[in-house]
């Protein structure tokens, strides 16, 4: 379903209680089913207002040990766990409404939301997914932590991350953990609980944090024994009796085993789908995370995020796609031949756009006057390449086209960027501005040559039968 090329959300809606890891605080949490194009938004219905906040990286307010979201007054504790379990599911809509501060942490991992999530199913909508397919690499370094994080492109369409986690711990070596796609997250990685070094416990428990933290929710790592004076003291500062750590005893000192050998660096990967499903979209890259944390998983999503705006109005600008039109079957549909035929290639074509390509060489004809020496391809002529672009999709949309013709009516907001020279190619896309009708065709046009814009039109044209069947 990850692989579905529309949305879904939740058949009914689902329950959650317990205690939030950090604040201790008990909170009803409701995950409800949520219109197309609506993304993960969380709720407080305990406040005022019943205030929504975004999943979205603008929203991040900290990244201390979880990832928190705030907006205006309202503020919402450890998002990670459940919004991994809705990407990995495929739920792109849902809202998720709390009576309290602080996501439940229930037993420390995604199981139990996954659990719930695939015993009601989802629904499918009518909008098309949203997908970003990563073109070049991204990455976040901090150097003083040794934490590295990128994501490159991938050969195919799958979502795949690479996870390496080193403590310099005597108890906890280095560990690796890999996905190769989230069908794989229910079975991998969705039981992998949070993980804690004792003295971090010692530590924040000093401090007044982690009073819903304890042994059903987290695996905990001894270095050194601690004793049960040391215990006991931890507890009192949680505010409980006992804490069921086993003492005097390095390693796990948790009474519950790990659930696989590597399961700190797969809970490492857990957290990283929560954090990159604050972009809004199903990624298609690998990406590679040595010792990452939240603040890294952020830092990368807000670098997605800032790639996806930059080009989320963009097509697909790959030229070394294999093309759905070749030369012969573009010479079938448009009445243009040499010097004149400007089309190469058709890549796709949908209901409302079409994207084609113009290879421009030095053995063009007008080269020899414009300008010799100094070779650049008229304005006019990139003009004429996208419309005849549109006339392939003109042209596909009705019979015979052979006897039809298309011809310029209007031409608007034509701009030139740079200049296109012999050894470029020309990616033209072309949208409908409104439907066809009475054979008018009305098309933006937009050319690029490397991935960056050079030419712009919009075009009026009228398609007509002007040739009869013999």
């Amino acid at each position: 379903m990850i692989n579905s090329k529309v949305q879904h959300t939740l058949k009914r809606e689902i329950e959650f209680s317990g205690v939030g890891l950090h604040t201790g605080e008990s909170c009803v949490m409701r995950v409800i089913p949520a219109e197309e194009n609506h993304g993960y938004k969380f709720q407080r219905r305990d406040l005022e207002g019943t205030p929504i906040i975004e999943a979205v990286t603008s929203n991040v307010s900290s990244t201390e040990r979880s990832t928190k979201l705030s907006k205006d007054d309202a503020d919402v504790h450890t998002t990670e766990h459940i919004l991994a379990a809705l990407y990995a599911f495929g739920v792109d809509n849902a809202l998720i409404s709390l009576d309290g501060p602080e996501v439940p942490i229930m037993d420390g991992s995604s199981q139990h939301f996954i659990d719930e999530i695939k015993r009601v199913g989802t629904d499918e909508q009518c909008a098309p997914r949203k997908f970003y397919k990563f073109r070049k690499n991204i990455s976040f370094e901090q150097k003083d932590k040794e934490i590295e994080i990128m994501v490159v492109p991938s050969k195919d369409e799958e979502f795949k991350i690479t996870v390496m986690v080193d403590y310099n711990s005597s108890i906890l070596g280095t560990q690796h953990a890999r996905l190769d796609s989230l069908d794989q997250f229910e079975e991998e990685i969705a039981s992998c609980r949070t993980f804690v070094f004792m003295k971090e416990v010692a530590a924040l428990a000093a401090n007044g944090l982690i009073k819903g933290g304890g042994v059903d929710n987290s695996v905990v790592l001894a270095e050194r024994p601690y004793s049960e004076e040391e215990l006991a003291e931890i507890g009192k500062n949680i505010g409980r009796d006992q804490i069921n750590i086993i003492p005097n005893k390095t390693g796990v000192v948790s009474i519950s085993e790990l659930r696989f050998q590597n399961e700190p660096a797969r809970h490492k990967l857990l957290d990283i789908i929560g954090d990159i499903a604050l972009t809004g979209r199903y990624l298609q890259g690998h990406i590679f995370a040595s010792r990452p944390g939240h603040y890294s998983n952020v830092e990368i999503a807000k670098l997605m995020s800032d790639t996806i705006k930059k080009t989320d109005d963009l097509p697909d600008l790959r030229t070394d796609r294999e093309p759905i039109l070749d030369i012969n079957a573009i010479s079938k549909l448009l009445p243009h031949r040499y010097p004149f035929l400007l089309v190469d290639s058709i890549l796709d074509k949908d209901e409302n756009s079409i994207t084609g390509i113009k290879n421009v060489t030095m053995n063009e004809p007008y080269f020899q006057g414009h300008f010799p020496d100094n070779p650049v391809m008229p304005g006019v002529l990139q003009v004429e390449a996208m419309a005849q672009v549109g006339g392939v999709f003109a042209l596909s949309s009705v019979d015979e086209p052979e006897y039809w013709s298309t011809y310029f009516m209007k031409i608007d907001d034509v701009r030139f960027k740079q200049k296109v020279l012999p050894g470029d190619t020309i990616l033209f896309h072309l949208e409908l501005i409104s439907p066809i009708r009475r054979g008018l065709v009305h098309m933006q046009g937009k050319g690029y040559v490397r991935g960056k814009l050079v030419s712009q039109a919009n075009l009026l044209a009228q398609i007509i039968k002007d040739r009869v069947p013999e």
